[in-house]
């Protein structure tokens, strides 16, 4: 689904940079990820993705550069900043505690209460369950299985619903699909485009190019910390992005921008 002029993206990144020490681990990447659309990010391993990612998230300050959140310039100092936009990030180690069912992990740090300050389960439970079968989401037998009884499919769904839960705008998976079979990887990527198809822009980080052109509908390459090109998936194969990833150019001339390092 395109943008058109009077509807901003939801994420935008203008020529933002970032340093540590001596070395430059972002160079003036633009950067846009839309509401109702898979983004995905995909750069060899020291590309900057992580980088970029965690500055997302509020972990590290770009050292310059814009930030625009729907429009709106905007200033991320924390994490705090960040999920108070309304931008989830589930890591590959999923932040979940083992010894929790999927309820308390969804809840973990947000618990209702009661006027006792005691813990209120019930609408915990109505809340959590109702928000895994929005995302459709059938696998889960029982929500007070602890998680780590669950499959790493089951896993990864605990954890997405955890960043849905609360509204967010804007979902970034680092590789979600990572260490899963086949039936597994297939139930989490559907549940990507499912996030976007509610009205989510998510960005998907990935090694694994079969899931990238699965669910995405564009790709963006960073290659030695610059982005190299910003491209719909349509518009390009596997053999391109592969190019892109390890030189930073394409042997084809593009239908797309590609951004030339200087």
């Amino acid at each position: 689904m395109s943008q058109t002029p009077q509807t901003p993206p939801l994420l935008e990144l203008r020529q933002v940079s970032k340093s540590f020490g001596a070395v430059q681990a972002l160079k003036d990447v633009d950067f846009v990820a839309p509401a109702r659309m898979v983004t995905a990010l995909v750069g060899d391993n020291g590309a900057g993705k992580s980088t970029l990612i965690k500055c997302i998230g509020g972990i590290h300050p770009f050292d310059h550069g814009q930030i625009l959140f729907e429009g709106k310039e905007v200033m991320i100092h924390s994490p705090k900043d960040s999920a108070h936009l309304g931008i989830e990030i589930v890591y590959q180690d999923l932040a979940l505690c083992d010894n929790l069912d999927s309820v308390q992990n969804m809840f973990l740090g947000r618990e209702i209460r009661n006027w006792l300050r005691l813990l209120d389960e019930t609408p915990m439970e109505i809340a959590a369950g109702q928000t895994l079968r929005d995302l459709n989401v059938t696998t889960l037998k029982s929500l007070r299985t602890p998680v780590a009884s669950l499959s790493g499919g089951q896993r990864q769904s605990v954890a997405v619903a955890k960043a849905v839960l609360w509204k967010s705008k804007l979902a970034i998976l680092d590789e979600p699909t990572a260490a899963l079979g086949v039936a597994q990887t297939a139930q989490v990527l559907a549940l990507v485009r499912r996030l976007a198809e509610s009205g989510l822009g998510v960005i998907l980080i990935s090694h694994n190019l079969n899931d990238v052109f699965e669910v995405a509908d564009r790709i963006s390459v960073l290659h030695l910390g610059r982005m190299a090109a910003d491209v719909a998936a349509a518009d390009v194969d596997s053999q391109e992005v592969v190019e892109l990833i390890t030189t930073g150019r394409s042997r084809r001339q593009p239908a797309f921008a590609v951004r030339e390092e200087t």
